[in-house]
């Protein structure tokens, strides 16, 4: 979460940062994942997914009824920097 932080306070478009917040309402109020667009659940991660929203891809892991959200990076970069291998060891 803290470096969703970071990732978030770097950004100075306002109209990126409204489509964010517009996303995270989306997810909360969403029942299921599958009802959200550009949602795609990350190959060999049981619980890493991954957003498109504009250019960049915001990285979330999804645990029972729980969401974290990771990573909020330039499309380029997402497969850099998320998942994290802490989280695929954990599951392991």
């Amino acid at each position: 979460m803290r470096s969703f932080i970071n990732d978030i306070k770097k950004i100075t478009d306002k109209k990126l940062k409204a489509k964010i917040k517009e996303f995270i309402i989306e997810l909360e109020n969403a029942e299921k994942l599958e009802e959200l667009t550009n949602v795609i659940k990350m190959k060999s991660f049981s619980t890493a997914y991954r957003c498109r929203i504009g250019d960049c891809r915001l990285g979330f892991y999804k645990d029972d009824d729980q969401v974290e959200l990771s990573r909020f990076v330039k499309s380029n970069d997402i497969y850099k920097v998320f998942p994290e291998n802490r989280h695929y060891l954990k599951f392991i």
